[in-house]
């Protein structure tokens, strides 16, 4: 099953709308809450990073009986040092976006808590691709 969400950049009354109804969507098929929660938190940080950073893109959820597949994909500046922005609380984000609450620098930090394989491919100047996997245990 595939889902396609776009990300509007720049516009925080619909940042976290993707993540939100990826997360209905998880719940009318029966995926189990624990999974759906670790899920709506990857994508959502994911999806705030587009709204605060790169001016918004596209997320794509594909979901196997065994696996959840996220790709957040961004034309934005990229990232410039991802091994730096993977630390807890390194923030980019202006500080008019950090007086709103966002920008705290746990966004990569929390995507990698709550996957089990998480790839961050980011060229600066051209945009940064982030793939998310989160295993669905056996029933």
């Amino acid at each position: 099953m595939h889902y396609h969400y776009t990300v509007p950049g720049d516009d925080f009354s619909q940042a976290g709308n993707a993540s939100s109804e990826m997360k209905k969507n998880l719940k009318r098929l029966g995926i189990p809450p624990d999974v759906i929660k670790k899920t709506a938190v990857a994508m959502y940080e994911a999806e705030m990073n587009m709204v605060v950073h790169a001016g918004g893109g596209d997320a794509d959820l594909t979901i196997t009986p065994d696996c959840i597949t996220i790709v957040m994909k961004d034309t934005g500046p990229g990232i410039a040092d991802v091994e730096i922005a993977m630390t807890d609380g390194f923030s980019t984000a202006p500080e008019l976006v950090q007086e709103l609450g966002f920008g705290a620098g746990m966004g990569l930090p929390n995507m990698r808590r709550n996957t089990d394989e998480l790839k961050i491919e980011s060229i600066p100047g051209e945009g940064t691709t982030i793939t998310m996997k989160i295993h669905i245990p056996e029933a």
